[in-house]
């Protein structure tokens, strides 16, 4: 059942994902591989979405994918059914290690090797999250897929590279101009849609 499927992959994402809502990428990359669930551009377009939107960009994540896939289910109410068990299977491994752990952790937080162990993770969450980045950013700057047919200027879209340059320049650069130009970040995810909607970038 369909439902199972989305508490189990999620699940399984929850466990491993450590360091963060961006950690989840690479598992929802191979997840849309697996499943056909949604495209590698879904994923890009939802992590604009859950950055754009409140709460962890992983449970934001994990609530769209459930809710899409769980209304192509035929069961009423089978898209929120899916948004609520999808974000359920993700939250679920942290809250129950988080649980079984804490009072081990109360012992042992000193122990040399536990902190060896944390230590060691960090630079391997750190690897995970910018394997993402890297297949966002090929997902967003670049149509690899035309390079046979167009060579290799059609390899690169070009309005999505400016408008991310632009925006790279306004943020680092405007608020050094003046303080109040300290825009919040969710102006320019605004100002971005308005320009994608009016250029109608693909």
């Amino acid at each position: 059942m369909i439902f199972l499927r989305l508490f189990y992959e999620f699940f399984k994402t929850g466990l491993f994902a450590i360091g963060g809502g961006l950690a989840t990428l690479p598992f929802l990359s191979d997840m849309a591989e697996k499943t056909g669930w949604f495209t590698q551009e879904d994923l890009a377009n939802m992590v604009a979405i859950s950055e754009s939107t409140p709460g962890p960009i992983g449970v934001n994540m994990a609530t769209y994918v459930g809710y899409t896939t769980g209304g192509q289910s035929g069961v009423p109410l089978g898209n929120i059914i899916g948004a609520v068990i999808a974000t359920l299977g993700l939250i679920a491994p942290s809250i129950i290690v988080i649980l079984i752990i804490f009072k081990i952790l109360q012992i042992f937080k000193d122990n040399r090797y536990v902190k060896a162990a944390f230590y060691a993770l960090r630079p391997a969450s750190t690897g995970m999250i910018a394997a993402a980045g890297i297949s966002v950013v090929e997902i967003s700057l670049f149509h690899l897929g035309l390079f046979e047919t167009g060579g290799l200027p059609a390899v690169f879209n070009w309005q999505a590279i400016i408008l991310a340059v632009v925006l790279f320049l306004l943020i680092k650069y405007l608020p050094k101009v003046n303080k109040k130009l300290d825009f919040h970040p969710a102006v320019y995810l605004a100002l971005s849609a308005v320009v994608g909607i009016i250029l109608q970038f693909e």
